[in-house]
C-alpha cells in the first residue's frame, strides 16, 4: 500500500457535491457522447464508452439520458456536437501546477472561461508544455472499501498490472499505467469486486504539500475552473494533510 491520498479523498467528496449540483451529470453525458463518437456505440467493443457509462450509472444519471448520449455520439440520433479536447496549463496560488482538460464545441469560449478563472483566483495561464511535463497519463480505478478488503484488492489488481493502491478515505485508489486500465478494471470485475469508476487521468509525479490557506486558494481556483461547462477535468500537483482537510470542512 502506498500513502494516504488526501487529494483523492477530496476529489471523491467534491464529485458527490458536484453531482448534487447537477454539474457532473452534463459532463458525464458529454464523456459518453465523445466516447461513442470516437470508438463506436457498442460498449462491449469500446472500453472507454463502457467505463463512461458505468461511471454515469454509479452517479445516478438516468438511463434514458445515457442511451440518448450514446445514440447522438454514434450518429444513430441527430443533435450531437463536435467536441474537441483541449488542454490548458497554468499555475495556481503558491506555484501549484494545474492542467485543465476541456471538451468543447467552442474553443474561444473555453479559453476565455479558463483564463478568467485563473485570473480571478490568483493564478495565471502558462505556455503549452510548461506544466504538462509534471504529470503523466495514468489509469485510476476507485474501489469502495465496503464489501472488500485491502488484501483482496491488492492481490487482484497487482496481478493485472496495477502499480500501487492508495488509501483514499472510504475508497481505495488503484493506480496503473493508462494502457493497463482495462485489464485492472476487468480483473476487479472477474473477482466480483465492485468499483465506482475507472478513468484515464493526468497524475502528478510529485506533490506540493499545502497548509489550510494554500488549500483554500487552490480549491477556490479548481471550483472556478470546474464551473465552466467546457471544463471536464482539473488536475493539480498539491496535497494536504488530513488535519488541513478537516479544517477546510469546518469552514
Amino acid at each position: 500500500m502506498s500513502g494516504h491520498s488526501k487529494w483523492a479523498t477530496t476529489k471523491h467528496k467534491k464529485a458527490v457535491i458536484d453531482a448534487k449540483r447537477g454539474k457532473l451529470f452534463a459532463k458525464l453525458i458529454k464523456n459518453i457522447e465523445v466516447a461513442a463518437r470516437t470508438g463506436g456505440g457498442d460498449p462491449a467493443g469500446n472500453p472507454t464508452l463502457f467505463d463512461a457509462i458505468q461511471k454515469a450509472k454509479k452517479t445516478s444519471v438516468p438511463n434514458d439520458n445515457i442511451e440518448r448520449a450514446v445514440k447522438r455520439g454514434s450518429g444513430a440520433e441527430a443533435g450531437g456536437a463536435d467536441y474537441q479536447t483541449i488542454m490548458y496549463e497554468g499555475y495556481g496560488p503558491g506555484g501549484i501546477a494545474v492542467l485543465v482538460e476541456c471538451l468543447t464545441d467552442n474553443r474561444n469560449r473555453a479559453a476565455a472561461d479558463v483564463r478568467v478563472a485563473f485570473t480571478r483566483s490568483g493564478g495565471q495561464m502558462a505556455d503549452p508544455g510548461s506544466v504538462a511535463y509534471l504529470f503523466s497519463r495514468k489509469g485510476v480505478v476507485m474501489v469502495p472499501k465496503e464489501g472488500t478488503t485491502e488484501d483482496d484488492v491488492m492481490l487482484t489488481v497487482l496481478e493485472a498490472g496495477a502499480e500501487e493502491v492508495n488509501d483514499a478515505g472510504d475508497s481505495y485508489e488503484v493506480l496503473s499505467e493508462a494502457t493497463d486500465l482495462v485489464a485492472v478494471r476487468t480483473a476487479l470485475q472477474d473477482a466480483g469486486i465492485e468499483y465506482d469508476s475507472a478513468d484515464t487521468v493526468f497524475y502528478p509525479a510529485t506533490q506540493i504539500e499545502v497548509d489550510a490557506e494554500g488549500a483554500r486558494k487552490i480549491l477556490r481556483l479548481i471550483d472556478a475552473l470546474e464551473d465552466s461547462d467546457d471544463v471536464q477535468n482539473v488536475y493539480a500537483n498539491f496535497d494536504a494533510s488530513d488535519e488541513v482537510m478537516a479544517e477546510l470542512e469546518d469552514d
